[in-house]
């Protein structure tokens, strides 16, 4: 089974929520999940867009009770 890990970041604006999914992304093996919870209107868009211009595959991107859930594989 491949990692999953959470990060929560609600309250953080673009493009901070981005840096910080970034480097987490940089401290996980291939194949893991990334789940980030953003509430930035723009995260939705934006973070997706970053992630797959970085090589990222995103795998899933749903409103969530606070926002946004979006789902990234290293």
């Amino acid at each position: 089974m491949s990692e999953k890990r959470t990060l929560n970041l609600l309250g953080v604006k673009c493009p901070l929520n981005w840096a910080r999914a970034k480097a987490a992304l940089g401290e996980m093996p291939r194949g893991a999940v990334l789940e980030l919870l953003v509430d930035d209107p723009r995260a939705g868009r934006d973070i997706p867009r970053a992630a797959e211009m970085e090589g990222h595959c995103v795998v899933l991107v749903e409103p969530a009770t606070a926002g946004m859930r979006i789902l990234i594989e290293r």
